[in-house]
């Protein structure tokens, strides 16, 4: 009889494929992989956060405050509704809002209009769209320093391009940014040629957004150019037109650039002075900055207004 052998059996290979159950990690280091995953993400969003407390929230808490203090000989002491009080009593607010509004009324009927019919008519082009959609945009993406300087160089009354225009079409020659009566239009010629670019491509992308079986069907009625655009374009754009009405409103009641460097901000008898440049008097002119401050916190209760508009619709748009 042979003695009995211990017979050692060896575990098997696993089969290929076959993966051992990984070992769960603990709490520990799943809040440590979490937070390796994100950190990127939360740096970029707390330097923003900062730059944005910084330079945006900081100053209109700081307005706020500001509004209502006065300071003298280097002393602050609370001041109560005196500065807005002087404020509105002071002749040139009154004439700043008029000017402001009627800026705002005619940069919307030439900077809310003039873009949509330019729009309208790239759309009708199926060649070179690229080209000329970059002609258009060009203004916005020159310095708007540059801009209103050249403006200023047209609008001279002895070597002006505008009034060697007239001369050309035997028309009288015009003081435009010396005469009251043409002083504010001239600014708003000027505004709505640099800053024209951005909405005509935004009308142009709603345009082409349009199904072309709509404008058939408006042919095949007997439809012509104006009344597709009336039935047709306007009712199919009606919300970009809204907001973009909304924001030109917004940016059109804080100009400054415009009328400061063309007409030096007050233009002739005060006929170009707008709020934001009488803030910009209050503060570095009178070294009122309560005052300034005062008159900054009317402006942003005006806007806030008219951001909640447009806040409201964009929300409709998404809805």
């Amino acid at each position: 009889m042979s003695a009995p052998t211990l017979s050692t059996s060896k575990a098997s290979p696993p089969p290929p494929g076959h993966h051992r159950p990984a070992r769960p990690d603990s709490p520990r280091e799943e809040f440590v992989r979490a937070l390796r995953r994100n950190m990127s993400a939360h740096g970029f969003l707390i330097g923003a956060v900062l730059c944005f407390s910084f330079f945006s929230w900081y100053p209109m808490v700081r307005e706020f405050f500001l509004a209502f203090q006065k300071t003298e000989d280097g002393h602050t002491t609370w001041a109560g509704w005196s500065n807005l009080s002087y404020v509105f009593n002071d002749p040139a607010f009154w004439q700043a809002w008029r000017n402001t509004l009627l800026f705002t009324v005619l940069a919307l009927v030439l900077g809310f209009a003039v873009p949509f019919v330019i729009a309208v008519v790239l759309n009708e082009f199926r060649h070179a769209q690229g080209y000329l959609r970059l002609l258009v945009y060009l203004p916005v993406m020159l310095p708007p320093v540059a801009s209103v300087l050249l403006f200023k160089y047209f609008y001279d009354p002895g070597y002006g391009l505008f009034n060697r225009i007239l001369e050309f079409l035997h028309l009288p020659a015009q003081q435009w940014l010396q005469d009251p009566d043409t002083s504010m239009l001239s600014v708003v010629i000027a505004a709505t040629w640099m800053n024209m670019g951005g909405a005509t491509l935004i009308y142009l992308a709603a345009l082409q957004g349009i199904p072309g079986e709509l404008y058939e069907a408006a042919e095949l009625d007997g439809a012509g150019l104006l009344r597709k655009i009336w039935h047709v374009t306007i009712p199919q754009t009606r919300l970009i037109l809204s907001l973009l009405l909304l924001m030109q409103i917004i940016a059109t009641m804080q100009v400054f650039t415009e009328p400061f460097l063309l007409t030096n901000g007050a233009g002739p008898e005060g006929s170009t002075t707008t709020v934001v440049y009488l803030i910009y008097q209050y503060a570095f002119n009178f070294n009122n900055y309560g005052s300034a401050a005062a008159l900054g916190l009317v402006l942003l209760v005006v806007l806030a207004g008219f951001s909640a508009v447009y806040v409201r619709l964009s929300r409709n748009s998404e809805d």
